[in-house]
């Protein structure tokens, strides 16, 4: 039984670009010069920050988090690797991504629109080289994503001035270049350890590179797509996700803990009413939209770029391009292989009597293929 959301349960869940709370002491670099401008937003579950105070607005666990960092032009994120999937969308700015133990493995520049998904135990930085707005979207698999190993050269630069992690991934400060006593700090990884760990060229990361030239926009993506109320146009970026386009295939299939696709409408076009039994979060990259969730008791959000909405499992929505342009979205969905959508049985009916129904796969089909 779907649940019914309620207006205080949907404001809860809706994160305005407006109201996101910055953290500028999440990360032990923040003291290292050229780094102390870094403001990171928390929004869907702790990531992996270092500061125990920090505001978290949605806690309910999605099977993955969501943050954001903001950068003015000449700042840096350094060196560090994560143990799960870590995925950029880049809103605004110029970004320059490096990799490797050294950071000299390879570079990449990510500009607006593109995505950009990291691997699993690689060291991973970058510096925004573009404008002082830069803005980039960062999810990250699993609810409990285990911290992250900072490079050596970042410890020792952060020790120096006066900042420390603890073996357990607290903070501590002291005065630059004395340690704490009575704790145990954080070991940096040993050279043999550093060896160990796979190296990655440019070749390969760039497959892992969505640019929007890059992108396969599959125009009927749903049983809804030739509905008025429907109309939608899907781009699989991460796994397979939501789409229900057999021959939609996305840009990276291996897994994450979660799918990640672009979507976009015209004014008056969206997706009509579903349900969906996974986590699922909406990050509006152009555009506005109506979000309303519920079949009976209606309530409705609506949002601009920047905007954020985790969508309660289970429940049904309706999404909507309200505004004078192209409404384009970002749909992030729980899980590792396809989601199944749950058409409102309205939206099943009209469909079918256009001559389109999903088939046992769960696939768009012809009705009278299925039927012949």
């Amino acid at each position: 039984m779907p649940p019914e959301v309620s207006a205080a349960e949907l404001a809860s869940r809706t994160i305005l670009r407006k109201d996101l709370t910055a953290d500028t002491a999440a990360f032990i670099d923040t003291r290292i010069p050229g780094s102390e401008n870094k403001i990171n937003y928390p929004m869907i579950g702790p990531g992996v920050s270092e500061n125990a105070e920090q505001a978290v607005p949605v806690t309910a666990p999605h099977g993955f988090n969501l943050g954001a960092a903001a950068m003015p032009a000449g700042v840096t994120n350094n060196l560090h690797l994560h143990f799960t999937a870590e995925v950029f969308v880049c809103m605004a700015g110029e970004w320059r991504f490096r990799w490797g133990v050294h950071g000299d493995d390879g570079e990449a520049t990510v500009r607006p629109g593109d995505v950009i998904s990291i691997p699993t135990w690689v060291f991973r930085g970058f510096t925004s080289v573009g404008t002082d707005d830069a803005f980039l979207f960062t999810a990250l698999g699993r609810d409990r994503s285990g911290g992250l190993i900072w490079a050596p050269s970042v410890l020792e630069k952060a020790a120096e001035h006066g900042l420390h992690l603890t073996s357990d991934n607290r903070l501590i400060e002291t005065e630059p270049g004395e340690y704490p006593r009575g704790v145990e700090l954080k070991r940096p990884l040993t050279d043999a350890q550093l060896a160990t760990l796979r190296r990655i060229g440019v070749e390969e990361m760039r497959a892992r590179l969505a640019r929007p030239s890059d992108l396969r926009w599959s125009t009927t993506p749903f049983l809804d797509s030739a509905l008025e109320t429907g109309g939608a146009e899907l781009a699989a970026v991460v796994g397979y996700g939501i789409t229900e386009d057999r021959d939609q295939h996305p840009r990276l299939a291996d897994p994450h803990g979660f799918s990640l696709a672009r979507l976009r409408a015209a004014t008056g076009r969206g997706m009509s009413t579903h349900a969906v039994d996974e986590s699922q979060v909406l990050i509006v990259t152009g555009g506005r939209w109506r979000i309303t969730l519920n079949r009976e008791n209606p309530v409705s959000t609506e949002l601009g770029p920047y905007d954020t909405l985790s969508v309660p499992v289970g429940a049904w929505r309706r999404f909507e391009s309200i505004g004078p342009e192209q409404g384009e979205m970002v749909v992030i969905t729980g899980g590792e292989g396809r989601t199944r959508l749950q058409w409102d049985p309205a939206v099943t009916a009209l469909a079918d009597q256009q001559g389109t129904v999903i088939d046992p796969n769960g696939y768009t089909a012809a009705a009278d293929l299925l039927r012949a």
